[in-house]
């Protein structure tokens, strides 16, 4: 009885410190200058690690680059094919002219530009959470000290910090909602469904140890409007209704996200579809169009790369997004792997491990960057309308944009694309429709 008795006195004042100090501060949107004081000792941390890693490694050979290729294992020529093509067209052609496409079928072979996109983003210096950097090794005992402290301080304290701060924030989401969605439809009701939200957000951020940097707050995204972002990690959501609320689109889940799902639409208009409904695109984007057409509801929040990139890019955006009609308000969100992973590689990991890995991680740090609205113009259609608004994104988030349809992480290319491309390449050996 008396180990019981003890046990419940520690949880009762864990429980309390951790409403106090932290969840508190966090619904009323204060800090009590925490969280800033951990960044600071974590920063110095990690430069020292780095300066003690940088003196163990050896020097590079003079021949060798200085740094490796950004998330690669080979160093490519980034001639565009057009070029080449056009380069070769002023001489007659000679069999040494195919070298060119073999390299470029070699280099696709050991890796190619968009399933990378798909993994981990590679560090250039070890960030004492795993061993990222391919030219990692043992360096000193001190650094393996340090690493080793950092295990015990991650695992036996701020996880289960953050573990108890996310059970109370999904909690309070969920009872919240509920009991705001009994309320009459009116301004009451918007007004108590949105400080839920923003209650709730910050609380789930303060679980991931999130320091978040918003940028040009001027063009947050406005009610009637669709809010656009590129897409990382599922704590995208999070980390943007920390800011600021949304109406969320997505498919209608099972277990604890379904749970959530239904208690969240009762106080306020999300758009959840059954998986048999995500296949029509006209009842889609009906539903959408409704929702654009109130202007007294929420921004839409609509990731329309469709799956997870790795925080170094930014893939196509699927046109549906676009042919609502409306406002949109482009986001860029960049995070700093430096402090953590935040992608989610849902081929490899399910979500559960994924949250274990966030929640071990040392912070979640990033950037969001609210971009001017942008409208559709005349003489544009939905795609070129999608493409402007990825190299807005893309710009100002300094991500590498890309063509490819991010359903190549599970899907094969396209028989239009490899027919592209075996155009682009009889280029080279038809001149002006005939041979030679």
């Amino acid at each position: 009885m008396e180990v019981v008795w003890a046990v419940g006195q520690v949880g009762a004042v864990w429980v309390a410190v951790v409403l106090g100090l932290i969840v508190l501060p966090s619904a009323l949107g204060i800090s009590l200058g925490i969280s800033e004081a951990y960044m600071w000792v974590l920063v110095k941390t990690l430069e020292w690690a780095t300066t003690r890693l940088q003196k163990g490694v050896k020097k590079p050979q003079p021949q060798m680059p200085q740094t490796p290729t950004a998330n690669g294992i080979i160093e490519r020529d980034e001639t565009p094919m057009e070029k080449e093509i056009a380069r070769l067209h002023r001489a007659d052609f000679e069999f040494s002219h195919i070298f060119y496409f073999c390299r470029k079928g070699f280099e696709a072979i050991v890796e190619d530009e968009v399933t990378q996109r798909f993994s981990s983003e590679e560090l250039l210096s070890w960030n004492l959470l795993t061993r990222t950097n391919v030219n990692f090794h043992y360096i000193s005992l001190r650094l393996t000290v340090v690493w080793v402290i950092g295990v015990i301080v991650r695992y036996c304290f701020l996880l289960p910090l953050r573990f108890t701060l996310a059970a109370i924030g999904i909690t309070s989401m969920i009872v919240g909602t509920t009991v705001v969605g009994q309320l009459p439809n009116g301004s009451v009701k918007n007004y108590l469904s949105e400080v839920v939200h923003l209650t709730c957000s910050r609380i789930l951020v303060r679980a991931l140890s999130g320091t978040i940097h918003y940028h040009n707050k001027e063009n947050r995204p406005q009610k009637g409007g669709i809010c656009v972002a590129n897409h990382t990690s599922p704590i995208d959501a999070i980390i943007l209704t920390n800011d600021g609320c949304y109406a969320m689109v997505g498919q209608v889940h099972g277990g604890l996200m379904g749970v959530i799902q239904r208690a969240t639409v009762k106080a306020c208009p999300h758009v959840w579809f059954e998986r048999s409904e995500i296949k029509d695109r006209h009842l889609v984007t009906k539903r959408l169009r409704e929702h654009v057409a109130d202007k007294s509801k929420l921004p839409i929040l609509i990731f329309p790369e469709g799956t997870c990139i790795n925080n170094t890019s930014v893939m196509m955006f699927k046109k549906g997004s676009f042919e609502i009609g409306g406002t949109i308000y482009p986001v860029a969100i960049k995070y700093d792997p430096q402090f953590g992973d935040a992608f989610w590689n849902s081929s490899k990991y399910n979500i559960v491990s994924y949250l274990l890995r966030i929640m071990t991680s040392w912070a979640i740090v990033c950037n969001v960057w609210y971009l001017p609205p942008m409208v559709r113009k005349e003489d544009e259609d939905a795609v070129q309308f999608a493409n402007r608004v990825r190299s807005a994104i893309a710009r100002q988030g300094g991500l590498t944009e890309l063509p490819w349809d991010g359903g190549l992480k599970r899907a094969k290319v396209k028989d239009t694309f490899k027919e592209e491309q075996q155009k682009n390449y009889s280029k080279m050996l038809v001149r002006n429709g005939s041979i030679g």
